[in-house]
């Protein structure tokens, strides 16, 4: 018999225990977070007794937190102070404009992390075992904290989104945000062209987060609501560009290209429908992050997956959208897919 010519991958039990006390880094992140660990590294100077005081906690406490967040690679220890790393510094201290503990303390969220106590169930189902439709049953008010914490996550993502959007577009124009959230999208779109003017779509106490959020960023004058569901309301028109922005992988695939018919229908010709989504490569298990989505997907809703490029070129077509390209963003999870009507 012919031996198999290639090196076998070496024996590594350090996987299991990893992946079955994973649960102790979201913890100690979360009781950071609690406890204000991060910006009280960040004031310093770092000792353990300093750090203790701030958080209103035993030194025993602090010193196998702070530990074990630096052996997880989230601080940094030093002559027996702590201090941030780069990356702490930037999206754990509060002080920082690009703080992201407000998206941990979301996804976080029991109603989120209870599936997963169950996840042998949820995989013999095929769907969440949460009641209804999971995270996208109608009036969900998870979407209302969504649209409050996720910001700092999401808003990266305008600036590229709206520049693929708007490239070779100015003047007056419409655009469509569907499923809005905080809004930052639209509201991205309105910031790039004085002369846009935006509509966002969403659950009405969803919508009260997003024209906030616009009026911050002085467009809300170019801000109106449109509240609903995506799949019931008269979305009006026409528009210039249509926004649905980590929307589609709520749902399977011909509810997607029922919606994406939708929205071709409220175009203009030439007009633009935008997808942000998690796309992963054909053999759905890299890259990492988007892959990975698809169990996110598993676990809280009863019909959605993380759609390839190929899947989510294929809903567009049938929808009737042509020229349909994928754009990754740099540094980011997410890919922006775009249809020409």
């Amino acid at each position: 018999m012919q031996q198999e010519n290639h090196a076998a991958a070496p024996l590594n039990p350090g996987l299991v225990f990893d992946m079955v006390q994973s649960y102790q880094r979201s913890s100690a992140l979360k009781a950071a977070i609690e406890l204000d660990v991060f910006r009280a590294v960040g004031e310093g100077p770092g000792d353990l007794a300093s750090i203790a005081r701030h958080c209103k906690a035993s030194e025993r406490g602090i010193r196998i937190l702070c530990d074990f967040l630096v052996i997880s690679g989230v601080l940094a220890k030093e002559n027996g102070h702590y201090k941030h790393t780069p990356s702490s510094a930037a999206f754990l201290d509060p002080r920082s404009p690009a703080c992201m503990a407000s998206i941990a303390h979301f996804m976080s969220n029991p109603a989120f992390r209870e599936p997963y106590d169950n996840l042998a169930e949820v995989v013999r189902a095929g769907r969440t075992t949460m009641s209804g439709q999971g995270t996208v049953e109608p009036e969900n008010p998870i979407w209302v904290e969504f649209a409050e914490k996720m910001a700092p996550m999401m808003g990266p993502m305008a600036a590229p989104l709206g520049a693929v959007v708007l490239e070779g577009h100015s003047g007056p124009m419409r655009v469509l945000d569907i499923a809005a959230g905080h809004g930052l999208f639209g509201i991205e779109i309105a910031k790039q062209n004085a002369e846009a003017h935006v509509t966002g779509l969403d659950w009405a106490p969803v919508l009260r987060v997003a024209l906030e959020n616009a009026r911050k960023a002085g467009v809300h004058d170019r801000y109106d609501m449109l509240p609903g569901s995506a799949f019931e309301v008269d979305f009006g028109g026409p528009y210039d560009a249509v926004l649905l922005t980590n929307f589609l992988h709520h749902f399977d695939v011909r509810t997607c290209i029922g919606l994406l018919r939708k929205v071709r229908s409220v175009l203009r010709p030439g007009g633009r429908a935008a997808t942000l989504e998690f796309v992963p490569n054909e053999d759905r298990v890299s890259p990492p992050m988007p892959a990975a989505f698809s169990l996110t997907m598993l676990a809280s809703t009863a019909d959605g997956d993380a759609y390839t490029l190929r899947e989510l070129t294929a809903m567009y077509t049938e929808a009737g959208f042509s020229s349909v390209r994928g754009h990754p963003i740099s540094m980011s999870p997410h890919t922006i897919v775009m249809g020409s009507a």
